[in-house]
């Protein structure tokens, strides 16, 4: 899957409430720019979607049916 393919499957979902798929989006997208951009902007760039991913918590406690 390609960063416009996991847009694709966000959209027709109805994904774009569900923050843990706009995090894989931003890892697919980081992904394919990978050879364009420094070792340092990488590492900084995947620090600060590691850093979302980990603010998301448990907030899906409760509502696993929901959500999943």
């Amino acid at each position: 899957m390609n960063s416009k393919d996991v847009a694709k499957y966000i959209e027709v979902t109805d994904g774009s409430s569900k923050p843990w798929l706009l995090v894989q989006l931003r890892l697919k997208k980081l992904q394919e720019r990978r050879s364009d951009i420094s070792a340092e902007e990488y590492v900084t760039e995947l620090a600060d979607i590691q850093q979302d991913l980990m603010n998301l918590g448990e907030w899906w406690l409760g509502i696993e049916d929901e959500v999943f």
